[in-house]
């Protein structure tokens, strides 16, 4: 063996073989659905147990974070709620910026139909549960069906594999992306209740400070989260909710690079042409190391090493961690109310048969008027499948629900309406997907000469 080659390449590092298979489950799409499942399958357990108050107990107790006067104090599921969800929040608002830029959402040709679409699968699911909730307790959770998970229904798309073809999952990608511009629209502008002007302003300040360093050329991730940190206090203090604070600083990350592609290669090429030309482990290997990491950070803009580096925090923490604190409700006892209660019925129907609905009415109608495009390889079996898919609402759905609802029957009576549809949307979802691709490959295996 050369002296050149390190004996452990081959073999592995000890650490690298006990890590190597929650690597590759960290490496998987399907990964943070899966998680997710495994916290609400906890949660749903606990809650239904002979330890049910302790689930509910150990989320109620106040935390208090600051020092002199400055303290704030929030239960668990407050710190959750409002904390943990508005870097959740964040994320999106990287996302949608991201979209808007270079994605699908990057052009009013590109954007329209998953747009349209998602307007559809909004305002049906709204109409369902008013309707069945006319004149009853419980209208204000109109909101909760608008929802779609993301994680779980690209999640449940992953699985499925090659058996649907690719422009369905960036369909489903851009629609809920736009699904979720609809659901921060909502939570700003409906679910807030009374608003502190002051603290408003100084949260708008923090946001306009964050958008003036982004103009001046400020990269550093550490100058934008103590900006985010300050905007989050001042709109938690204002009444709206503190995760609007998250998208809007979103939007004031810089989405440009510092260098331009043509520097950086050649810049680059002749740093690794002095780490060729140095000794090994010599000052000068490292110096053209070290400088080629730099040159590493010019060339990504700060809101995609922001965005890379929060997905797995996002992905396999705060979401699993706000399923375990959330989907825990009573299901015995509780069911045969659900069953027929107007909320859960609201809930329930607008997410199984609302989304889908609203979703290809609404693409279809684009596709008509010519307002919006569709990929020409996606069928309209597969958009249906993809909008059952949509009626997956768990996250987004469970959260609204907390802002209409807070602690109460009524909230129990919406979460198992969530869980009850998304379930089934999931599995129908699937089930119209799987047998629509086999009719498409049934049909080209009979027009083939």
């Amino acid at each position: 063996m050369s002296d050149n080659v390190h004996p452990t390449r081959t073999a592995g590092l000890p650490i690298e073989v006990l890590t190597s298979p929650f690597v590759r489950f960290a490496k998987m799409e399907a990964a943070s659905g899966i998680l997710l499942l495994f916290g609400t399958i906890a949660a749903l357990a606990w809650a239904n147990s002979p330890w049910q108050q302790s689930y509910h107990t150990i989320w109620s107790v106040q935390v208090a974070v600051g020092f002199g006067r400055f303290v704030l104090s929030e239960s668990r599921h407050e710190w959750i709620n409002d904390g943990l969800m508005a870097v959740f929040f964040f994320l999106v608002g990287l996302e949608i910026k991201r979209e808007v830029l270079i994605g699908e959402l990057s052009s009013l040709r590109k954007a329209a139909f998953p747009l349209l679409a998602a307007v559809g699968g909004a305002i049906f699911p709204a109409l369902i549960y008013v309707s069945v909730t006319q004149g009853r307790d419980g209208q204000r959770g109109w909101g909760i069906p608008m929802a779609t998970d993301i994680a779980f229904a690209l999640g449940v798309l992953t699985l499925l594999g090659n058996r649907v073809p690719v422009s369905l999952k960036v369909f489903v990608t851009a629609l809920a992306i736009a699904d979720d511009i609809i659901a921060v629209l909502v939570i700003a502008l409906f679910y807030t209740d009374r608003i502190h002007i002051f603290s408003l302003a100084v949260g708008l300040a923090g946001v306009a400070l964050s958008f003036g360093a982004n103009l001046l050329g400020i990269r550093k991730p550490a100058v934008y989260a103590v900006l985010g940190f300050c905007v989050w206090c001042a709109v938690l203090k204002s009444g709206l909710h503190a995760t609007v604070a998250g998208v809007l600083l979103a939007f004031t990350i810089p989405a440009r690079t510092y260098i331009d592609r043509d520097f950086f290669l050649k810049h680059s090429r002749g740093l690794l042409d002095r780490f060729e030309a140095a000794a090994p482990n010599s000052a000068e290997a490292h110096t053209a190391i070290h400088s080629l990491e730099i040159q590493c950070e010019l060339v990504e803009s700060p809101l995609h090493r922001i965005e890379h580096y929060l997905q797995p925090w996002v992905s396999f923490l705060v979401m699993p961690i706000f399923a375990f604190a959330n989907a825990g409700v009573r299901l015995l006892g509780n069911g045969l109310a659900a069953a027929t209660h107007p909320v859960s019925l609201g809930v329930a129907l607008g997410l199984l048969i609302g989304k889908p609905l609203g979703i290809s009415f609404f693409a279809w109608a684009s596709a008509k008027t010519g307002l919006g495009t569709p990929p020409a390889e996606l069928s309209w079996g597969s958009i249906f499948g993809g909008g059952c898919l949509s009626g997956i609402g768990f996250t987004m759905s469970l959260f609204i629900a907390d802002l209409a609802f807070g602690d109460g029957p009524l909230l129990d009576m919406a979460k198992i309406g969530i869980l009850a549809a998304s379930v089934a949307a999931g599995i129908a979802g699937s089930v119209i997907l799987l047998r629509t691709q086999k009719l498409s490959s049934s049909s080209a295996q009979i027009q083939s000469p």
